[in-house]
């Protein structure tokens, strides 16, 4: 037992001394002294030569993204401007118009204004106004009797030009409704001295399917009748006997716009039947001062608006002249003329003319709304 420790002794004591060996060895090597040359194979530590620059990078700032401010914005709505006088005469209109029509400084050319196809007659440098001033039954007026009162009508356009030598504009077109109302005449007996003399008031409608009354639409689609009647006015006057002498058809009030439909011709022929063999046709009559007709609804081709505008030439005689070749009323129907003579009928003669007393005005219609008939597709409502 005693020599199996001693053996151990020694072991411990050589395995001790060899490690404070080892120890030793590696300690004289980290603290050298300097000046001792450095055993090779070992790294010294490097010593910073002079003051080190602190680090001045850093991360990139990201600018704040300003949020969008609430702009209190409203789109200007246009106004009314009160830029047309009218003075209505006893025969005659006065309209004036300032150049700045649409009070928004722009000036208008007074080439591009006119009141039912006629120009402008003057103009006032110094106000900036432009004139018209013309006879009641000029200028493509419209007369309507509205309850107690009598109601002439005209069409204020205005069609903008390009500014000179370019294809710009910068107004609207405009139309501008003026009219001059007048207290519905009382009228005396008649006379045989005052025949000519006398003033009378013809006037065209729509009517409804029955005839019975008023039509209350303008509306219409290809295709539809359109049922008008023309009458005059007689009151207290002998009973007189009412024709259609002339009719055309245009897109504007204007009589002698492009283009122009001309549907009653030679004194009271209705030729569209025989233009088009259409069903256009005069209806029977039921009253002297009344005649009525049947016009099928129609657009104009390449038209820019839908609109159609009928004016007439109307004429009255005395109910108990005959008619004649002069004073008629006329339709087509396949490829014959069929022509009223009073209340009977019979070809047309053209050797037939007895003048005698009538009276002749312009009465006119519109705007007559013309569409096209809806599309229906099958599988389709």
């Amino acid at each position: 037992v005693f020599k199996r420790s001693s053996c151990c002794r020694v072991q411990s004591s050589l395995w001790t001394g060899g490690f404070l060996e080892r120890s030793h060895l590696l300690m004289h090597k980290l603290y050298k002294p300097r000046g001792e040359s450095k055993q090779p194979g070992f790294q010294e530590k490097q010593l910073l030569q002079g003051p080190v620059k602190p680090l001045d990078w850093r991360f990139p700032i990201v600018p704040e993204v300003q949020s969008e401010l609430v702009v209190d914005f409203q789109l200007r709505q246009p106004v009314t401007p009160s830029s047309v006088a009218v003075q209505c005469g006893e025969n005659r209109v006065l309209v004036e118009v300032k150049k700045d029509l649409f009070s928004n400084g722009q000036l208008i050319q007074p080439s591009g204004l006119s009141m039912g196809g006629c120009p402008v007659v003057d103009e006032d440098s110094a106000s900036r106004v432009l004139l018209f001033e013309y006879e009641l039954q000029d200028c493509n007026g419209v007369l309507m009797m509205i309850e107690d009162e009598l109601v002439y009508t005209f069409a204020l356009t205005y069609t903008p030009e390009a500014f000179a030598g370019t294809p710009i504009t910068r107004t609207n077109g405009a139309v501008v409704g003026v009219q001059c109302h007048y207290q519905r005449p009382t009228w005396v007996p008649y006379a045989s001295t005052e025949v000519g003399e006398e003033v009378l008031l013809f006037s065209l409608k729509l009517m409804m399917d029955d005839w019975s009354y008023q039509r209350p639409s303008n509306l219409y689609f290809l295709g539809d009748v359109v049922n008008i009647e023309a009458s005059v006015k007689v009151y207290n006057h002998v009973p007189l006997r009412v024709f259609v002498d002339c009719c055309v058809a245009t897109q504007v009030p204007d009589v002698n716009a492009l283009p122009r439909y001309s549907f009653i011709e030679n004194h009271g022929c209705l030729v569209d039947a025989k233009a088009t063999a259409s069903s256009s046709r005069f209806m029977p009559r039921t009253q002297e001062d009344q005649i009525r007709f049947q016009l099928e609804a129609f657009m104009f081709q390449g038209g820019y608006s839908p609109s159609i505008y009928i004016t007439c030439i109307v004429k009255a005689t005395l109910a108990s002249a005959p008619s004649d070749a002069l004073r008629k009323s006329c339709s087509f129907c396949n490829g014959y003329v069929h022509i009223a003579f009073d209340t009977s009928s019979a070809l047309l003669n053209l050797g037939i003319c007895l003048l005698g007393i009538q009276w002749e005005g312009k009465a006119s219609l519109g705007p007559v709304m013309v569409q096209e008939q809806p599309k229906t597709f099958a599988g389709f409502q």
